[in-house]
C-alpha cells in the first residue's frame, strides 16, 4: 500500500469522524463517559485512600455506572441529549454523597462540566466566522 493511498484513506476517516463529531454534543458526552469510569475507578481505590464508602455500597457502583452510559447515550443518540445530561447532572451531584465525594472532586466536576456541555449543545446552529474562513481556504 503506497503512502498516498494511505493518507488518502486517513483523511476520509478524518474527514467522516469530524462529520460525525460535529452532529452531535461529543464533547459533553465524552465529559460525562470519562466522570464515571473516574468514579468507578476510585470505588476500587484502597481503604487508606477512601474517603466516604457511603452507607449504600450499591449506590456507590450504580451512580458512576449509570453516569457512564448516559455518557454513551449522549454521543450515540443525540436526540435525547437534554434528558440525558439532567440525568447525568444529577447523578454528578449524586456522587458527591456516594462514591467518595464524587470520585475525589474530579469525576463530580467531569460529569457536572460534561452535562452542561451536553445540554446547552444545539444541532442546528450555524458555524462561527473562524471555521468559515478556514473552509475557504
Amino acid at each position: 500500500m503506497s503512502t498516498e493511498a494511505r493518507t488518502d484513506d486517513s483523511l476520509d476517516l478524518r474527514g467522516s469522524f469530524r462529520q460525525w463529531r460535529a452532529n452531535r454534543p461529543f464533547w459533553g458526552g465524552l465529559l460525562l463517559t470519562l466522570a464515571g469510569a473516574e468514579i468507578l475507578l476510585t470505588e476500587k481505590a484502597s481503604l487508606k485512600v477512601v474517603l466516604h464508602i457511603g452507607m449504600q455500597g450499591l449506590a456507590g457502583y450504580l451512580l458512576p455506572t449509570v453516569m457512564l452510559l448516559c455518557g454513551l447515550l449522549i454521543l450515540f443518540n443525540p436526540a435525547q441529549r437534554l434528558f440525558y445530561s439532567l440525568l447525568g447532572i444529577l447523578l454528578s451531584l449524586g456522587t458527591w454523597v456516594t462514591s467518595n465525594l464524587g470520585g475525589f472532586f474530579i469525576g463530580l466536576l467531569l460529569g457536572a462540566v460534561g452535562s452542561c456541555l451536553a445540554f446547552g449543545w444545539l444541532p442546528d446552529q450555524k458555524p462561527r466566522k473562524r471555521l468559515l474562513r478556514r473552509e475557504r481556504a
